[in-house]
């Protein structure tokens, strides 16, 4: 890492306030890489479990709801905690409960116990996302979209690896126990958040100058406006994150149930699908930049209906291309979203970053638990044709305010 990471104090406080700091922003990002690797492990395996403790689709769900639920819960919590008592080094902590709740997932021997470490993998994503969002934002500089996209792609680029990791390391072993192995991963991801809390508690002058420069976002809209703008935003947020719960935690087993795929190479099928997101997470962002974040909104959310609609109905090959497509477009939203959101609420980086990582992953959770259930009742092919329509929930980004790339409203 370059001296930015060492610690030097900053010169100026409104010139550093707007200077991007790059390696600080490759850093968080590739910890979030690590961060999402892990987790993404536990979907990965889900074949594995259901088989070794011959569990049907609703108990698999309710393992993404225990994860989920620590980490949707906690995050806001932590956001807002942390607005007011910034703690430099809450990240190297946060990643001590993932390294703990690896190493018991990996010797687990019932279900239980399966459910305590994945909830334990998910207190540490929820002091994970608000502050390392918050270290984004204060090394953004003016490019908050860019900060953010980077930092989101990251975590994408993480979450695309784990399925691949464990197609090459745990699926030909069907052991669990390898699943140990990663913490590797989490003990490399600590020393790096160690190091970036140094940075981070040597420039918490960034945030005051962000204050003090900051706070015109949403002029213009008044709080019922600003409320039901969010309100928006969550509607959308249920339409991605539903749909991103049904590729996440059953693509795998649908690809197997209607092509007769193995378990091995439906999750590299899973791992093209999230390599597009990764992608078009890292589009999003500057691109919001430059046009306004409302349009990068439409474009993903609603552009990708056509490509969802039609997936239920390809053959493999198509069926591929398609959710290449769906990954690409959709992706793109969430880096558009959230600094849509923290121009809505300026000042409260920490408490918008907790929420919308939260409700990610709150949704993310229930919709794996509600869609196990569908599965169960009906057919894992039917959760597919129903999810097909969530994201003409899109049309709705016609209601928001036109606010343009630098957060002012036109």
């Amino acid at each position: 890492m370059r001296a930015d990471l060492a610690g030097a104090a900053p010169k100026s406080i409104d010139h550093t306030a707007e200077k991007t700091v790059l390696s600080v922003l490759l850093a968080v990002s590739f910890s979030h890489l690590l961060n999402d690797t892990i987790q993404s492990l536990i979907p990965a395996i889900y074949p594995l479990v259901k088989k070794s403790f011959n569990l049907n689709f609703t108990q698999i769900g309710l393992i993404t709801l225990s994860f989920q639920l620590t980490a949707s819960l906690l995050q806001p919590v932590v956001g807002l905690y942390t607005d007011k008592k910034p703690h430099p080094y809450s990240l190297a902590v946060g990643m001590c409960f993932t390294l703990t709740g690896l190493i018991l997932l990996a010797t687990a021997g019932n279900y239980g116990l399966v459910l305590i470490s994945v909830a334990l993998v998910g207190i540490g994503s929820s002091v994970f996302h608000p502050e390392a969002s918050r270290v984004a934002h204060m090394a953004a500089g003016e490019r908050h979209g860019f900060a953010q996209s980077l930092f989101q792609m990251g975590g994408n680029s993480g979450t695309s690896l784990g399925p691949f990791m464990a197609a090459l390391i745990i699926a030909p072993s069907g052991q669990q126990s390898r699943v140990g192995w990663f913490s590797a991963a989490a003990l490399l991801a600590i020393f790096i958040l160690w190091r970036i809390g140094r940075w981070y508690g040597a420039n918490m002058s960034r945030l005051q100058a962000r204050r003090r420069a900051g706070g015109h976002a949403a002029d213009g809209l008044t709080r019922a406006q600003v409320g039901f703008s969010l309100a928006i935003l969550v509607a959308l947020m249920f339409s991605k994150f539903f749909y991103i719960a049904s590729m996440n935690s059953y693509y795998t087993f649908y690809l197997i149930d209607k092509y007769h795929l193995s378990i091995r190479a439906a999750q590299m099928y899973l791992f093209l699908f999230l390599v597009s997101g990764a992608t078009g997470t890292l589009l999003g962002g500057p691109v919001g930049d430059r046009i306004g974040r409302k349009y990068v909104i439409w474009i993903s959310i609603l552009g990708v209906a056509p490509f969802t609609l039609i997936l239920p109905h390809l053959p493999l090959a198509w069926t591929a291309a398609a959710s290449v497509m769906v990954g690409l477009l959709l992706s793109a939203a969430f880096p558009a979203i959230l600094v849509y959101a923290q121009e809505l609420m300026p000042g409260k980086v920490g408490l918008v970053a907790g929420l919308f990582f939260g409700l990610a992953f709150g949704l993310g959770g229930l919709g794996s638990a509600v869609l196990g259930r569908l599965a169960d009742m009906t057919s894992i092919r039917t959760v597919f044709f129903v999810c097909s329509f969530l994201p003409l929930i899109g049309l709705l980004t016609g209601l928001l305010p036109n606010l343009g790339a630098s957060g002012v409203r036109k």
